[in-house]
């Protein structure tokens, strides 16, 4: 409309703009009007902060980091959204309802602040790993206290280093707080009293011609600090995110590191549930299930993301030509959720320690652990006989599946046999660090030669008992030992162990869970050939392994690099994830 084009223009200000101020004059002088109100909204697609409201100012830059270190090193995207208010919803439910609008997966958790209340709220999906009494130790020690005093940029800084601090097995820390603007999201120029704005509208006639002429020239150097900043503070993002989801690449990892990247997760989230799972049996034989049970839960937890995490291997195994963007996603979604099994392990390992206390109960582990392995001795021989008596009868390749078994069982008994010895000498002495490592090495050890034991038992019991008849009961009992020898070698062997075999092995156990009688024949014969397909390749890993130029051959400590009972360190693996299970080494 021309009768707007003067404040664009170079022209001086003409009756019509003088008549628009008195407009505006009389409008400001009326009482305020209701306040806008913020319904859920599609979040900033060109980073973690969405802020409607400018309450971070110069400080956005220090919360970007604080999100970053949180996504560096735990894999969780933390979003923060500032807005004037929730729209008359509750806190929690407008933060679901923007979560579930902008796609939010598990591991992503949303902090949304309204900053006319000073009130917040925080979205996280079930599956992210957290529990309650974590988000609310984050939000009273580390939010809170930030926002009562107008902190916002603190307050997502505290979130951020609170949940870091959590999935690390740390206390919380309040942050530094600096206070800021009571309410960054005031509605437009009224801020509520009416006595101000009398002076300040008539001085705006006054000061018209001047803030007229560089009106156009602000805009144009704020849209340029605003391009700046927009270019220091955001790294590019991946071209195919998607609209209202901020999925951050800087730069894009090519495809063959990823899968790689994947691969080394998926074997050592594995070989981290393994390890956690065998501890916890001896735990629970100490103190209880009872006692054992958060920790029973989180290895629960941590099994499942690694089951989706084999499974979405498994998929790309199977569909070796998918799309690449799809590709990327998948694997990017195999190392999250190897991270999220990874984190929850972590952030038990400590409480799992101060239950079990290896150095303070070292006299009643040591007796246990001894008993365990008068029990198991016996055994072995009774597998070597059985062996033995089995041998003329049967072909070769119907005992080879276990016909090393008792060799390595005996191995690993003579690990723990020296271990315990240690352990007691330990004791004795009062060096109860050196006594907790080598007890919790001749746990591993002992738990490993009862598995390959108990494995050459089932194996020939097998071969002993009388047919079932062909259908579809006789495919599930076959599937089921299949899986099971492919689950005993695996774990047993896991130190020479790749990603393809626990792959197929993770494949075969789903199959088996999800039998039902319409499709046991089926679904049980694809199980029992990935589970032969899974040995095939261990068998093949394993071979590698101990060829001549191997860096660590079987033999050296009895096996127990092997059967990954001991790290690289030479220390004993423990209950917990990637960033703990080594623990002992401290």
């Amino acid at each position: 409309m021309t009768r707007l084009s003067w404040w664009w223009g170079p022209r001086a200000p003409s009756w019509a703009m003088i008549s628009a101020l008195l407009a505006l004059c009389a409008f400001l002088l009326l009482p305020a009007p209701a306040a806008r109100a913020d319904t859920p909204l599609d979040l900033d697609g060109s980073g973690r902060i969405t802020d409607t409201v400018g309450a971070l100012g110069r400080r956005r830059g220090q919360v970007e980091a604080a999100l970053e270190r949180l996504h560096a090193s735990q894999h969780i995207q933390l979003y923060v959204t500032y807005v004037r208010d929730f729209s008359g919803r509750p806190g929690r439910g407008w933060a679901d309802a923007t979560a579930d609008r902008n796609g939010l997966g598990p591991r992503a958790v949303l902090l949304a602040i309204a900053t006319h209340g000073r009130q917040y709220a925080v979205s996280a999906d079930k599956g992210s790993g957290f529990r309650k009494a974590q988000l609310k130790e984050v939000a009273t020690t580390a939010i809170e206290p930030a926002l009562a005093q107008h902190d916002w940029a603190g307050a997502a800084v505290g979130a951020a280093d609170g949940y870091r601090a959590v999935l690390q097995g740390e206390p919380v820390r309040t942050p530094v707080i600096r206070p800021g603007a009571a309410d960054p999201g005031g509605d437009g120029l009224v801020p509520g009293e009416q006595g101000v704005w009398v002076p300040i509208a008539g001085g705006i006639v006054l000061c018209l011609t001047g803030l007229y002429a560089c009106s156009r020239r602000s805009r144009r150097a704020r849209a340029a600090r605003r391009r700046r900043a927009a270019a220091r503070d955001h790294p590019v993002l991946a071209a195919t995110t998607r609209p209202g989801l901020t999925r951050m690449v800087q730069p894009l990892t090519p495809l063959p590191e990823l899968a790689a990247e994947a691969a080394v997760n998926l074997v050592c989230t594995d070989d981290a549930v393994r390890t956690s799972a065998e501890e916890l049996v001896f735990a629970t034989a100490q103190l209880g299930e009872a006692a054992t049970r958060p920790f029973a839960e989180a290895v629960d937890w941590a099994r499942g993301e690694l089951a989706d995490a084999f499974r979405l291997q498994q998929r790309l195994d199977d569909s070796p030509f998918v799309d690449q963007d799809i590709r990327r996603h998948m694997l990017d979604e195999i190392c999250s959720r190897c991270t999220s099994a990874n984190r929850r392990l972590d952030a038990e390992s400590a409480a799992f320690d101060r239950l079990r206390d290896l150095k303070a109960n070292g006299t009643l582990i040591l007796a246990q652990a001894e008993a365990m392995a008068r029990t198991i001795t016996p055994r072995v021989a009774t597998a070597e006989a059985v062996l033995a008596a089995l041998a003329p009868y049967r072909p070769d390749h119907v005992l080879s599946p276990v016909a090393a078994h008792p060799g390595e069982a005996r191995d690993r008994l003579a690990f723990a046999d020296t271990a315990l010895a240690e352990a007691h000498a330990a004791l004795t002495t009062g060096d109860t660090d050196h006594a907790a490592v080598s007890l919790r090495a001749a746990e591993a050890a002992l738990s490993q030669a009862r598995t390959l034991t108990s494995a050459v038992l089932r194996h020939t019991h097998g071969l002993t008992t009388t047919n079932v008849p062909a259908g579809p009961a006789r495919a599930v009992l076959v599937a089921r030992a299949e899986v099971t020898a492919a689950r005993d070698y695996i774990g047993t062997h896991r130190g020479a162990i790749g990603c393809r075999a626990r792959t197929r092995l993770a494949e075969a156990e789903r199959l088996l869970a999800r039998v039902t009688a319409p499709t046991a024949a089926v679904e049980a014969l694809r199980a029992a050939e990935l589970a032969q397909e899974a040995r095939a390749l261990a068998e093949e890993n394993v071979t590698e392994y101990d060829a001549p130029t191997a860096p660590h051959p079987t033999r050296i400590l009895g096996g127990a690099l092997l059967g990954g009972i001991i790290l690289a360190g030479l220390l004993p693996a423990t209950f917990g994830g990637g960033a703990t299970r080594g623990r002992l080494a401290h």
